[in-house]
């Protein structure tokens, strides 16, 4: 095979995705094993190692063709020195993960947030393509997110830009607290737990008797409900759009990107949640910085993440 080759490490608590990827971002080949919490940070890291030369040798490729690879993991981290710090779904505290698989597979390694390399894998070859600027909002348990500028993940001062989901956005007295301590978060209106949470709560006043024999609420119960005509359930969807909206305009006169991508389980309910978000951002948006802005579904789903960690190499 020839052209140099990148490798993408996407953790997760319950399993490693290993991906190859060429040299213009395409996603060549997968592989996923076990992450083997349980037994470990030594063997976790063990196996991040493992699989990247084992997602090579499955392709048959050489290793020397192999420029470097890249890791996207939850949590903490001082990306500067490749340390995870703390994850809240890995066993792994003050892990050493650069110089670890650096001296593992002699190449050079690179380590970031998931939520910040999956929204670089849709920058590199994704609903990003062809943009410079853009950013990248995951919407699932929580509201994850990542900026791009210039082609290139932002990752502020202390490794906190791009933590979308905590912009405090819903007013005082409607607002709760969010799973990070504070009140009014985009998580909390804006997430599929925060939909779940509002129709729980509409189904205990009354409100939503089409929901109240279900023993479990997603929110995809929610948004279909919506679809369908019911009142209380699309006022919960509009209420997840308006804010989600509202945020994406005051990003705008942050960061002033050409387009916003949207990815997670939330954004399956396509066209009826993303008109809904549009209106919202160019309502509230400043016109000279929302002029020719796209808000676009993401391209890459699953392997947003391994397409990004591969990317960083390049990238970073």
């Amino acid at each position: 095979m020839s052209g140099k080759l990148y490798v993408g490490l996407d953790v997760g608590g319950t399993a490693i995705k290993a991906g190859v990827c060429s040299g213009d971002g395409k996603l060549l080949h997968t592989f996923e094993g076990p992450t083997e919490n349980e037994k470990g940070s030594d063997r976790v890291m063990a196996n991040m190692a493992q699989y990247a030369r084992t997602v090579v040798e499955q392709m048959s490729a050489s290793w020397d063709d192999v420029e470097g690879v890249g890791i996207g993991v939850p949590g903490f981290l001082d990306i500067q020195n490749g340390v995870l710090l703390t994850s809240p779904n890995l066993v792994l505290r003050n892990a050493p993960l650069k110089s670890f698989l650096s001296e593992q597979l002699g190449k050079p390694v690179l380590i970031n947030n998931d939520a910040n390399v999956a929204a670089l894998g849709e920058a590199w070859s994704g609903a990003g393509r062809g943009v410079s600027d853009c950013v990248m909002y995951t919407l699932g348990t929580g509201v994850g997110g990542g900026i791009i500028i210039g082609g290139r993940i932002v990752v502020g001062y202390s490794t906190m830009a791009g933590e979308l989901g905590h912009i405090a956005i819903v007013p005082d007295l409607e607002a709760i607290q969010c799973g990070c301590g504070k009140k009014g978060c985009l998580e909390t209106v804006s997430s599929a737990t925060g939909i779940i949470r509002m129709a729980r709560d509409a189904v205990a006043r009354g409100d939503l008797a089409a929901l109240a024999g279900l023993e479990t609420i997603t929110a995809k119960d929610v948004i279909d409900a919506a679809k369908s005509g019911n009142e209380t359930a699309a006022r919960i969807v509009q209420r997840a759009a308006h804010y989600l909206g509202k945020s994406m305009a005051l990003v705008s006169v942050v960061v002033n990107p050409q387009r916003f991508i949207i990815g997670g389980g939330v954004a399956k309910a396509g066209e009826f949640l993303f008109g809904q978000i549009r209106e919202a951002y160019f309502k509230h948006a400043l016109e000279a910085a929302s002029k020719g802005v796209e808000i676009v579904p993401a391209e890459l789903g699953n392997d947003a993440g391994v397409v990004g960690a591969a990317g960083l190499i390049l990238r970073s």
